[in-house]
């Protein structure tokens, strides 16, 4: 019985300014890039950094991950697509974003801000993947605002029912026939709270004295592999992963939680110990 369910049907738009619609998605987004923003700041203070050094590092994430999630959705998933549209990619509004890009694109951004700076690019790493699951986690719920990326059906009693996605405009279909979905939006962000928890406490016990890479190889391994588990229970993103055994989110976490092992350790082996406050 649709009775045991969530029916999600929450209008992604919060209002109009100007004929413009502001989007929850937009809202939570912000949200989650000031409040790690603000946490990266206290950190990062406590480490020696000046004002004028951490809103250049900011700047250089907020960059490298917006254009990272873009072009990650743009190349990855539809190729195709955007290579013969490129004016398309600059039209973010229309949706389409990849995690995986993004995480791609903010480590070509600190890599840059590194070298420009002559810091330790895996050091500074350490300290900013301690706040991106939070970030991650708000980006989870925007997505469940605007009723994407949805799991597969499921008869679980916490189901969500999504008209949105199940019943696109006009609304015309009876809800009461729509079969319930994994509301993976929130297992994703809950994972990322969670992950959130983890890092921040193992950065505290640090005292700012990191095994060069140690957080960062623990962030990518975990956070990739349950990218990985949590897939299995999405709906189809793209056409062309109907008939693919694993899908290219998959595809795409494979390389990333090798590469987190392998930092591990070096990190262990290899790793210098670094502290931004003794320099």
């Amino acid at each position: 019985m649709i009775t045991n369910y969530i029916t999600w049907n929450i209008d992604p738009e919060i209002f109009e300014i100007w004929g413009r619609g502001i989007r929850w998605y937009g809202v939570l987004l912000a949200t989650g890039f000031y409040i790690g923003y603000l946490i990266l700041s206290k950190n990062l203070t406590r480490e020696g950094f000046s004002e004028k050094k951490i809103n250049q590092l900011s700047m250089f994430m907020i960059v490298g991950t917006i254009l990272g999630l873009r072009l990650g959705h743009c190349f990855f998933y539809e190729p195709e697509y955007y290579l013969s549209r490129p004016m398309e990619i600059f039209k973010v509004w229309k949706g389409g974003l990849a995690s995986h890009g993004g995480a791609l694109g903010i480590l070509i951004a600190i890599a840059i801000y590194a070298y420009k700076n002559k810091q330790s690019y895996l050091g500074l790493l350490d300290r900013i993947v301690v706040i991106i699951p939070l970030a991650g986690a708000f980006v989870r719920i925007g997505n469940l605002m605007n009723s994407e990326i949805v799991g597969k059906f499921t008869n679980v009693s916490w189901g969500f029912i999504f008209p949105r996605y199940d019943c696109p405009p006009p609304h015309d279909c009876d809800i009461s026939n729509l079969t319930a979905r994994h509301p993976t939006q929130l297992y994703e962000a809950l994972f990322y709270f969670i992950l959130f928890a983890v890092m921040i406490i193992m950065y505290k016990r640090s005292k700012g004295n990191i095994k060069e890479g140690f957080l960062l190889g623990v962030f990518i391994t975990l956070l990739f592999s349950f990218r990985f588990i949590i897939e299995f229970f999405k709906d189809v993103q793209v056409n062309f992963e109907q008939d693919m055994v694993i899908n290219m989110g998959q595809i795409l976490s494979i390389p990333f939680v090798l590469a987190g092992i392998a930092i591990i350790i070096y990190s262990l082996t290899k790793g210098r110990t670094i502290s931004f406050n003794k320099k």
